[in-house]
């Protein structure tokens, strides 16, 4: 049957430029408490649904890849959601091993997810990664800035 549409649509395909058929066209009807999400859902519970599509989807590959973890990019998505929907997105995506999250408020961000924070205002950029390695060699003693390692 997929295979018939397939050859039925493929003059089409062809002249818009684009695939017609297939499982990325297909409607998903996601329900919470039996009633559908189009149309019944909360944002911040139609939020969390997408949310949890794409850690699902994220999970399968990492539990079937062997290159290793995805990379999850969470871009802005912390500004819509509730704080108890927050510390529990970031309670399943700390442990990946790399996460990047933009957002337009900072403290939106759960604190579990500040391990390496860049930050952009007005066209400049400042790692505080950077900012630490300042920190610490200015209070290294004197011996360890000269040489690198304490002498003995």
């Amino acid at each position: 049957m997929f295979r018939i549409a397939l050859q039925e649509k493929r003059g089409k395909e062809i002249e818009r430029g684009l695939t017609l058929v297939g499982p990325h066209r297909d409607d998903l009807i996601l329900s919470v408490r039996g009633l559908p999400v189009k149309g019944y859902a909360s944002h911040g519970e139609s939020w969390s649904i997408a949310l949890a599509l794409r850690l699902a989807s994220a999970e399968l590959l990492r539990a079937e890849s062997p290159a290793g973890d995805p990379v999850l990019i969470l871009d802005d998505v912390f500004a819509e959601l509730d704080a108890d929907r927050r510390q529990r997105l970031a309670a399943l995506t700390v442990g990946y091993e790399q996460v990047v999250v933009t957002a337009a408020v900072e403290e939106d961000i759960p604190e579990e997810l500040h391990r390496h924070v860049v930050r952009i205002d007005a066209g400049t950029i400042s790692d505080d990664r950077a900012d630490r390695e300042d920190d610490d060699r200015d209070s290294a003693p004197v011996d360890e800035r000269k040489n690198g390692a304490v002498d003995e």
